[in-house]
């Protein structure tokens, strides 16, 4: 009968939790929260405890600058802090956050060569990156009881590392094959990965993701093994994979890619992205679970945790949300929330007299290099306002990658549409160098407005429907973006970027 009651409890508190996270999805109450923690496209996180404040950074692909590093007191809500990388490389995959000997450094692949860049202060200076020359992706840190560092990556090797951290000094050993994914899941490949490597008691514990980081719902999982050495043998757990989404009925999609540390108060957490069903295309999300220590030394998830239930909040100071994607263009220098697709040039933006100008680029919305930021939310609108100069074209458009994206664009005095590349005017003479524009994205089906004075709004005739522009279908580990595109030869004052939630 207790059993019953408590069950009953639980599912009464998961329907309250999941109401209160429609309004406050990162703040349940104050004792519980609901993942994700990140919301939207924040895959491949790596956590950093450093004293009782925690910093994570994650894949920033061809978004730059990259490697953006958010802070966070109570793990729940988070705030961005700098840039680390400002130099184009490529696309920059999974990274790993590191402390040692007070320096920072972050270790990340980029178009398959493995680099790290190093600062004093978490704010920066950051330094220029420094190719180790590894090809390979997926980096992870350890030193052993000694200070001796090594550096693991993707297929289960390790190279030794020179005390500063900015250079191999030995050839790469082969110490782990991973664990044995039964033949009769549902895989996208074994694709053993992303390596993240911690100490605690008389092990080392080394978690690697395998499965494949998309394809079926039930590929991507969280493998753990340990060895009291960090060069191993490495003995896995008992409890693989300590993470796997076991059906594609769940909300939460490719679970993997987990790290592994502890809080301020000695409890243990796993740090992870998932997919979200039906919301592909607001790729990989940051989600949070605790950990519990078996008496003979493993880690697993608490029997009966979901990762959509209400979970307790980490014990320690709690923080209420405050970032935002709204932006006045006021500041000194470019909010940490845009980023620029496949290139970081500083000569082609400039903030002025409540504005962001940014001068044209290109003949198309695939080759302006846009300016993105990432959507938090199944139904949003999103607007902002501009002014057209010389014959440039301005727009504001949801942005996969160059070939993939859509949206509404204005020339001097035309609105056009653009519909998977399709584009032609659908408002003639309807402007006079100045418009707002509008997009009203409800759950992937999206509706265009535009207005001369911001009050009264006319809605094109044109709409799209953007569920399919995910990396299931297109490839690249991308996530779907709202950008604001200037293209041609001219300029594009933009001003007042808006971004509302629609619960």
């Amino acid at each position: 009968m207790k059993k019953i009651i408590l069950t009953l409890l639980l599912a009464k508190l998961a329907v309250w939790a999941h109401a209160q996270y429609q309004t406050n999805p990162r703040t349940v109450g104050t004792d519980y929260f609901v993942n994700p923690i990140f919301d939207g496209d924040y895959p491949d996180p790596s956590i950093l405890r450093d004293g009782d404040t925690y910093y994570v950074v994650h894949s920033s692909f061809e978004y730059y600058p990259g490697l953006m590093i958010w802070q966070s007191k109570d793990l729940i809500n988070w705030t961005p802090v700098t840039n680390a990388l400002h130099k184009y490389l490529g696309s920059v995959w999974a990274p790993d956050f590191v402390k040692y000997k007070g320096k920072y450094y972050i270790y990340f692949p980029a178009n398959n060569e493995i680099y790290v860049v190093t600062a004093d202060s978490i704010a920066g200076p950051w330094s220029d990156p420094v190719d180790l020359k590894i090809n390979n992706i997926d980096p992870g840190h350890v030193a052993d009881r000694n200070g001796k560092r090594y550096l693991y990556s993707a297929n289960g090797g390790y190279v030794p590392l020179s005390d500063d951290g900015l250079r191999v000094t030995g050839p790469t050993q082969h110490v782990y094959d991973g664990w044995t994914i039964p033949r009769d899941w549902s895989i996208e490949c074994f694709c053993m990965e992303g390596p993240k490597l911690v100490r605690h008691g008389d092990y080392y514990y080394l978690t690697v993701a395998e499965g494949g980081t998309a394809g079926p719902a039930t590929g991507h999982m969280i493998i753990s093994a340990r060895s009291r050495s960090p060069l191993g043998p490495w003995e896995n757990s008992p409890y693989n994979p300590i993470l796997r989404t076991q059906d594609k009925s769940e909300r939460w999609w490719s679970k993997g890619h987990g790290t592994l540390f502890d809080d301020v108060n000695g409890d243990w957490w796993l740090m992870f992205h998932a997919y979200e069903k039906g919301h592909y295309n607001m790729g990989r999300q940051t989600m949070l679970e605790p950990v519990e220590w078996t008496k003979d030394g493993w880690f697993k998830i608490p029997e009966g945790l979901k990762t959509d239930d209400p979970i307790l909040r980490p014990f320690g100071e709690k923080s209420k949300p405050t970032f935002t994607l709204n932006d006045d263009f006021t500041g000194k220098s470019l909010n940490l929330q845009w980023k620029f697709f496949g290139e970081y040039d500083t000569t082609r933006f400039h903030l002025t007299g409540k504005s962001l100008e940014i001068k044209g680029k290109g003949n198309s919305i695939g080759n302006c290099s846009p300016l993105l930021c990432v959507p938090s939310d199944h139904s949003y609108i999103a607007q902002v306002e501009m002014d057209i100069e010389g014959d440039a074209m301005g727009g504001l458009v949801l942005f996969y990658n160059n070939n993939f994206n859509s949206g509404m664009l204005a020339d001097k005095e035309n609105i056009l549409a653009n519909l998977r590349g399709w584009q032609f005017v659908t408002e003639e003479d309807a402007i006079n160098r100045h418009v707002f524009l509008r997009l009203r994205s409800m759950n992937n089906t999206v509706d265009m407005y535009y207005s001369t004075d911001g009050k009264n709004w006319k809605k094109i005739e044109n709409s799209m429907e953007v569920s399919s522009l995910n990396h299931n279908v297109l490839g690249g580990f991308l996530s779907l973006r709202i950008g604001l595109c200037s293209i041609g030869k001219g300029t594009v004052r933009f001003r007042n970027f808006k971004y509302e939630a629609i619960k």
